[in-house]
């Protein structure tokens, strides 16, 4: 997962908005999003190579995503890959300690980012700073940096999300994955400097990425509505940027 916004009591109906991109190689085998026949309360998508997921939500109302972070220094080989992350917070019963366990063992992946909790209380830990920020009322933007860092793709994709939940009367999927689907790039001096080329980090730079080797996978909204329903839909996009599937769900949260 490499992006995404999140928006928080800022809507009358649905005091929970958050809209992501899954950013992967293309050969990367993946499984849509789904209940998982081994933790049958948890629906997520599945890396089917390494076994973990990017994001997920439970049916007790718990929420983790997952954004790597990039940085000038080459990654961790042996790194513990970070899809577990969200799988083990999804599937614990004691989500009040995983921060703990967060700062714990954070060396032993790669970067990351990492948006867990549920409607009333969310953090976002990341692990480079081994630092975790409450999110509060208000829309956020995290990707591949720290929370809210002035990316351009952050500013565009939080200020449509602002204006929507205070305009809407109503939420549309499809405003949401409107703007998920912005291809617009950075200005080269509004690149920032990850470690990469000047091409590729303005490649990275739109919301929405699309190359024939690496792209934008999946789209997903998750909505948590007044009666604590949860709205999950998921757009899988081919290589191209074609939709390729579509996966909805909607339940409500176990009390």
């Amino acid at each position: 997962m490499c992006i995404l916004f999140i928006a928080i009591k800022q809507h009358p109906l649905y005091p929970l908005i958050i809209a992501a991109n899954r950013d992967e190689f293309t050969q990367r085998p993946t499984q849509t999003a789904h209940f998982w026949p081994t933790q049958s309360n948890m629906l997520a998508g599945k890396d089917l190579l390494a076994g973990g997921t990017w994001m997920g939500i439970n049916t007790r109302g718990d929420v983790a995503a997952l954004t790597n972070i990039r940085v000038p220094v080459p990654e961790k080989n042996n790194a513990v890959s970070r899809g577990e992350l969200v799988t083990k917070f999804l599937s614990s019963n004691k989500q009040e300690s995983y921060l703990d366990t967060l700062k714990q063992t954070h060396a032993n992946y790669n970067g990351y980012n990492l948006l867990f909790g549920n409607l009333t209380n969310l953090h976002v830990y990341n692990s480079l700073d081994n630092s975790a920020y409450s999110l509060k009322e208000g829309v956020y933007g995290l990707s591949n940096a720290s929370l809210d860092s002035p990316w351009p793709k952050l500013g565009m994709g939080k200020s449509a999300l602002a204006q929507y939940c205070q305009h809407a009367k109503d939420l549309s999927f499809e405003h949401l994955f409107e703007l998920l689907s912005n291809r617009a790039v950075a200005k080269d001096e509004e690149l920032p400097n990850t470690g990469v080329s000047v091409e590729i980090e303005k490649m990275l730079s739109s919301i929405f990425i699309c190359t024939p080797q690496y792209g934008t996978r999946s789209s997903t909204v998750l909505l948590i509505d007044n009666q604590q329903q949860v709205y999950w839909e998921e757009r899988t996009f081919s290589a191209s940027g074609e939709c390729t599937n579509t996966s909805v769900h909607k339940f409500g949260i176990e009390s």
